[in-house]
C-alpha cells in the first residue's frame, strides 16, 4: 500500500509514535567538582556550555588549589540531554558553581523533577550551598562523589554525615568522566523522581 492509499477496510492504523517524555534534570554542585564534564561525558549532542577563562581577579576569589589546571568557569548554564529509552528523555541543566551566580539558579532549576549534588571529598563546604537549595525546595536529590584520581578521601557514611543529609538522599561514588557511570548516577535520582510522583 502507498502513502496515498486508503486502508483496507478493516485495516488498523498504524499507531503513532509518541516522542519520548521531556524530563528536566539539574546538575550542581561547587566550583570545579566536575559538573561541566558529567554533562559533557553522558549527552548525546554536543553539550551547550558557557565557560568563560579564569581570569586573574576570578583566581584570587576562587580556589584553585585542588584544580590547579583548571582554565575556564562556568558562568551561566551547561546543558545537554540523553534519551534513557523510547519513552523518557533527560534533558541535563548544570548550574555554575560560585555563590556569585546562585541569582541564577531559580530559573535553572525551575520545573526540574530531581537534582543531582557533585562533592569533591577534599572541598565538602562548596556543596552545602546546593545540598540546603535542594532540601529548601522539596527537590529529590542525590549525592555523587566525584572520584578524582580513582579516589575518595572518605566514606560514604562519613559524607553522609558531614552534609547532614538525610537516609532518603543516596549517596554514591561516581566518575564524572566516564558516561556509564554517569548514566546510572542519573539513573539513581530519575528513579527517585518517579517514585514520588507515584505516591
Amino acid at each position: 500500500m502507498t502513502p496515498t492509499e486508503p486502508l483496507a477496510r478493516g485495516a488498523a492504523a498504524p499507531a503513532a509514535v509518541r516522542p519520548p517524555l521531556p524530563v528536566k534534570m539539574v546538575i550542581a554542585g561547587g566550583f570545579g567538582v566536575g559538573k561541566t564534564t558529567a554533562v559533557g561525558a553522558i549527552s548525546e549532542i554536543e553539550p551547550l556550555t558557557t565557560e568563560a577563562s579564569i581570569t586573574e581577579v576570578a583566581a584570587g576569589v576562587d580556589d584553585l588549589t585542588h584544580t590547579p589546571r583548571k582554565t575556564t568557569t562556568t558562568v551561566a548554564m551547561d546543558f545537554g540531554c540523553i534519551t534513557v529509552d523510547p519513552t523518557l528523555k533527560l534533558y541535563l541543566f548544570g548550574t555554575p558553581g560560585q555563590e556569585r551566580f546562585g541569582f541564577m539558579w531559580d530559573d535553572i532549576v525551575e520545573g526540574a523533577v530531581g537534582g543531582l549534588v557533585i562533592v569533591d571529598t577534599r572541598r565538602l563546604d562548596d556543596c552545602y550551598a546546593a545540598v540546603d537549595y535542594f532540601e529548601h525546595k522539596d527537590i529529590p536529590f542525590a549525592v555523587a562523589i566525584n572520584a578524582f584520581d580513582g579516589e575518595v578521601e572518605h566514606s560514604l557514611e562519613e559524607v553522609r554525615w558531614a552534609l547532614d543529609v538525610s537516609d532518603g538522599v543516596p549517596v554514591v561514588v561516581f566518575d564524572a568522566r566516564e558516561r556509564g557511570s554517569v548514566r546510572d548516577t542519573l539513573l539513581v535520582v530519575l528513579e527517585m523522581a518517579l517514585a514520588r510522583t507515584e505516591l
